[in-house]
């Protein structure tokens, strides 16, 4: 009896052994982020937070809202997005209340979050992912990347494969394109553009687009109206403070010899659509390609 009792427990030991060879092990998920730092999870993330709005817009795309805890100001896309509470602005994030939620993942802004603030965070033990995408090959990788950290990588792979697709047909298009010598303004006070090295310089050039400032050093320079009169670019393109507002344009209006002025080649382009790395570019790419081409018919 009692050997009938051994030989039963090992059958049954023998059998949960290979159940549980069976299973699928929960092994960690590790991506590369954009300041070239290797970041582990034990499992996907379950809760994000998202310090930018950019990167916001980046975890959806990537099929991960519903796991998004967190925000800041202004991620106001997808409207989804807008029901989460903030922790503050992206240059003062409210670690406190943060830590609170008990993220999983946060995801940083390289070059527009608080450093001292983010090395407060992982000093808490939560992992950070950096995100600054300087490309249109750079935003097709955050999205899969933040799919692989969320569990979410086959929509985040769908995604991804959307945008490389559709940025690949304007560049299509518009190759060969007529150049047209351009300004674009990033900001009004102090007065700012960006150079070939940005990423909005980078639509420009897949549009035909000659940058005036492209050969300036800093990636978003300062300048003066009297640079822009010097440069006389042939359209302005400007997103405003706001998805309707124009008044960046008409302050343009005042130099009417100005050839962008003469021609009527001042431009509005919503700025979520062209300020942040993130699949909206694609529409905002569509939209600059357009407003040169208007250009180019006005000649």
């Amino acid at each position: 009896m009692g050997v009938c009792n051994k030989k039963s427990a090992l059958g049954l030991f023998a059998a949960l052994l290979l159940l549980a060879v069976g299973l699928p092990a929960r092994a960690e998920v590790c991506a590369t982020d954009d300041a070239e730092r290797r970041v582990c999870l034990p499992a996907p993330a379950a809760r994000i937070a998202s310090l930018s709005p950019g990167a916001t817009e980046l975890i959806y795309a990537a099929g991960a809202g519903d796991k998004v805890v967190a925000v800041v100001d202004y991620s106001d896309y997808p409207p989804a997005a807008q029901e989460v509470p903030s922790l503050g602005s992206h240059t003062r994030i409210d670690v406190e209340r943060l830590v609170a939620l008990s993220p999983t993942l946060v995801i940083g802004w390289v070059t527009g979050n608080p450093p001292d603030q983010l090395k407060t965070i992982e000093a808490l033990g939560i992992p950070v992912f950096y995100v600054e995408p300087r490309s249109f090959t750079d935003v097709a990788s955050a999205i899969e990347r933040l799919g692989t950290l969320a569990g979410s990588a086959d929509e985040a792979q769908r995604e991804a494969s959307r945008f490389r697709h559709g940025m690949a047909e304007i560049r299509k298009r518009y190759a060969g394109k007529a150049p047209v010598r351009v300004f674009y303004q990033v900001w009004d006070e102090p007065l700012m553009t960006i150079n070939d090295a940005h990423l909005i310089g980078k639509v420009l050039s897949i549009c035909g687009g000659v940058n005036v400032f492209g050969d300036l050093e800093r990636l978003v320079p300062r300048i003066g109206d009297a640079s822009v009169l010097a440069a006389d670019p042939e359209a302005i393109l400007a997103g405003g403070m706001g998805e309707e507002n124009r008044d960046w344009l008409t302050h343009w209006a005042q130099y009417p010899d100005l050839t962008a002025v003469t021609r009527d080649n001042l431009f509005f382009v919503p700025p979520s659509l062209i300020q942040r790395p993130t699949p909206r570019l694609l529409e905002g790419s569509r939209l600059f390609c357009e407003k040169l081409e208007d250009a180019r018919a006005r000649r």
